[in-house]
């Protein structure tokens, strides 16, 4: 999907929409509860679905409701299984360990860049901890042998979701497990939702210690809370000067990305943020600076390891609106040019395509998109919601 956006300002009244990344958890957490879960998610979008598809697969019952999902537990997890991640990298990372907990012959298939996105050092330390993993094919993992209890340790500062998916499958397995984290923990907070979810199903693992034979316990109905990853980008045309209100957020959220809200108004002058804890706000606050005075972000080694190179990707969509940007291998500079419209190719990268919407309301010429439909990975109808603030946008044929 090619489209055309017209550069002008944004109005009106919108709700954020479910949290991606804590429906992910709670899904999980679901699966393998002690009775059903009603998971109240009004939206979905294909990193949700493809997390409730390979647990349906790994044995969960999982319906969809007009307002959510209704998940019946894992009783008997079956002997093969075939789970298809998409491109989801939240959903290989967490199941991989959990498959490994639950001793499944398990096949992951994967799309996009998926495939070259790193696995490493989770895979290693599953190897050490019992499973056996292989590439099948360039966009296949196959996962066969069980995890044992005992003590892991891993490098923080590579995902977080190595670790999320370590501490589900340490509260799988019987006996004692505890998991160290060397070094620095990057993306901090995503750790901390993991760990306010298990604990809303009952299961607490202090300093990541796992007593053992550990199970979930449904509190029946489970409502996923507002996603301030995804409102960043209304809340960046409300700091552009667009007159929008975003509802649904709770501020005391365990989310990192709600430091968008603290961030955005900052952006007025140049600044130097750490893109370590919120990797996936940087496409949007690059936007926000390069219309503002510019600003300077630190600890970008992961930036690079996401749906697309999203460093080259946020150089290469400020470059095409009129904008300057360049990079070394820490540091991402952004200069407090303007931006002016152009043509941007999103390079399958939702959070370029969303960014490069909102930076069409402080453009004075017209903001092409090669590829919107990527959108769909996390915010199916962000197309839908812009338009009902007053943008507009047009098929653009080549």
């Amino acid at each position: 999907m090619d489209i055309c956006i017209s550069p002008k300002k944004l109005h009106g009244y919108i709700n954020a929409i479910p949290s991606k990344s804590q429906a992910h958890r709670m899904l999980i957490c679901a699966a393998f509860a002690d009775q059903p879960t009603t998971l109240i998610c009004p939206e979905t979008n294909r990193d949700i679905e493809a997390t409730a598809n390979c647990l349906v697969a790994l044995g969960a019952g999982i319906t969809r409701l007009s307002n959510g999902y209704r998940v019946n537990p894992i009783g008997e997890v079956p002997f093969r299984a075939a789970l298809s991640c998409q491109d989801s990298g939240s959903t290989l990372r967490f199941l991989l360990p959990i498959a490994g907990a639950l001793g499944v012959d398990t096949v992951f298939q994967m799309t996009g860049r998926l495939p070259q996105r790193p696995l490493s050092p989770l895979w290693e330390e599953m190897e050490r901890m019992g499973c056996a993993l292989t590439r099948p094919t360039a966009d296949t993992i196959r996962c066969t042998g069980q995890l044992q209890s005992g003590d892991y340790a891993i490098d923080g500062n590579v995902s977080s979701q190595f670790i999320t998916g370590l501490l589900f499958a340490l509260s799988l397995l019987p006996g004692q497990s505890h998991l160290q984290v060397l070094g620095k923990l990057e993306s901090a907070p995503y750790v901390s939702m993991t760990l306010a979810a298990m604990e809303h199903f009952g299961i607490s693992c202090k300093d990541y210690c796992f007593p053992g034979n550990g199970r979930f316990h449904s509190p029946g109905t489970v409502t996923v809370e507002g996603d301030w990853s995804n409102a960043a980008f209304f809340l960046a045309a409300r700091a552009l000067g667009s007159t929008i209100q975003v509802g649904n957020l709770n501020p005391d959220s365990p989310q990192g990305d709600r430091a968008c809200a603290q961030l955005l108004p900052m952006l007025k002058n140049r600044i130097t943020i750490s893109a370590a804890d919120i990797p996936d706000l940087v496409p949007i606050l690059a936007v926000t600076a390069a219309a503002n005075q510019g600003a300077v972000f630190s600890d970008i080694g992961r930036l690079r390891l996401k749906e697309s190179d999203r460093v080259a990707s946020v150089i290469e969509m400020l470059q095409a609106l009129g904008g300057r940007a360049e990079a070394n291998d820490t540091t991402l500079m952004v200069y407090g040019t303007g931006l002016h419209g152009g043509i941007v190719d999103c390079r399958n990268d939702h959070r370029i395509a969303m960014s490069a919407a909102i930076a069409a309301t402080v453009c004075d010429s017209p903001v092409i998109l090669l590829g919107a439909q990527c959108v769909e990975k996390s915010y199916p109808k962000f197309f839908h919601d812009y338009t009902s603030l007053g943008g507009q946008y047009e098929q653009y044929l080549r």
